[in-house]
């Protein structure tokens, strides 16, 4: 027989569970992943299978270590691992996303108490440890080869827009269509260049309420309206267009900065977090060294959390203020 609790009110009941909240996200996912494989070849595939298989197992081996109970069904770290697979450019070894996965899972994660206790989104973690790691693997982009009996491995390695924008490769002329970067033939991580496939995804989040638009409405509009103020050329020169749909910004604003356990829990708070890391995002593109910001962005303000929180949270119906 089933305990019954007894506590305070108010009591909410919800439908929400982890498993169908994971499940959600990865039925989001996988349009952009089917992309992934049109563009990048068979080897895309073999890369987020191997992600979310090393995920999963890291997982299980971690908690059957820590005697706790074993909750690989939950979905929770096949979903860390596509996210991570989601990250990585199509030309990297195979063993790199087996690195990242037991980082992801094994040290961000279940290091600091597992499902809802990470500090910071653990695929975004992971990135980050393997790209000051292995920057040569986590920077060689490839040509989309358009098949997926291909290998993106023997593709040619060239700029991303990102780079172009900044400065760093190329000019602005050698810029591909902007419908090209929408629909993600373009260079960049797995997961990351069809914004078309992943706003139809975002689209079914905000639908199923999975997520809310305070955080990723707020990361890109502040993300859009810096861009275009601060461009290359003086005020208001800016291309904000190409900033939103370059890179990361969608991928991390409606998939990773949403993150329940390392994002704000207030209204107010997940807009400062938005807007948090839409000015660090433009900071570190347009002035940094590195011409993506994304990833840095969401980290940070994944640690000014619980200060967000603190300074955002509403008060309770009925409260006296200590000092009156």
């Amino acid at each position: 027989m089933d305990s019954l609790i007894v506590s305070s009110s108010p009591h909410v009941y919800s439908k929400d569970t982890t498993v169908r909240i994971m499940r959600d996200v990865v039925l989001a996912l996988l349009p952009a992943a089917a992309v992934a494989v049109y563009f990048f070849g068979v080897r895309a595939a073999l890369i987020m299978a191997i992600s979310v298989l090393s995920a999963v197992i890291t997982e299980a081996v971690v908690q059957k270590l820590m005697k706790k109970p074993i909750t690989v069904n939950d979905w929770s770290a096949a979903v860390t691992g596509l996210m991570l697979a989601f990250n990585l450019p199509p030309t990297v070894p195979l063993w790199l996303p087996v690195v990242g996965s037991i980082v992801a899972i094994a040290l961000v994660k279940q290091a600091f108490g597992g499902l809802g206790h990470n500090f910071m989104n653990p695929a975004l973690a992971a990135r980050a440890i393997l790209l000051a790691a292995w920057p040569v693997y986590m920077t060689t982009w490839a040509e989309p080869i358009h098949g997926i009996v291909n290998s993106a491995a023997d593709a040619v390695s060239s700029a991303t827009p990102l780079a172009i924008l900044k400065g760093l490769e190329g000019t602005e002329a050698q810029l591909p269509p902007l419908w090209a970067i929408i629909l993600g033939s373009t260079k960049g991580c797995l997961g990351e260049t069809s914004d078309l496939a992943l706003l139809l995804g975002a689209a079914y989040l905000l639908w199923r309420r999975v997520i809310n638009w305070r955080i990723p409405f707020s990361f890109i509009g502040t993300v859009a309206l810096l861009t275009w103020v601060l461009g290359p050329r003086g005020l208001f020169t800016g291309n904000a267009i190409y900033h939103i749909f370059s890179g990361g910004l969608i991928l991390g604003a409606f998939f990773m900065a949403t993150d329940y356990s390392s994002s704000p829990v207030t209204p107010k708070g997940q807009i400062i977090m938005g807007i948090g890391c839409g000015v660090i995002t433009t900071i570190i593109r347009l002035y940094g060294g590195y011409p993506e910001g994304v990833t840095y962005s969401i980290l940070l303000m994944n640690v000014a959390t619980p200060l967000i929180d603190r300074f955002t949270m509403p008060r309770i119906y009925g409260e006296v203020r200590a000092d009156v």
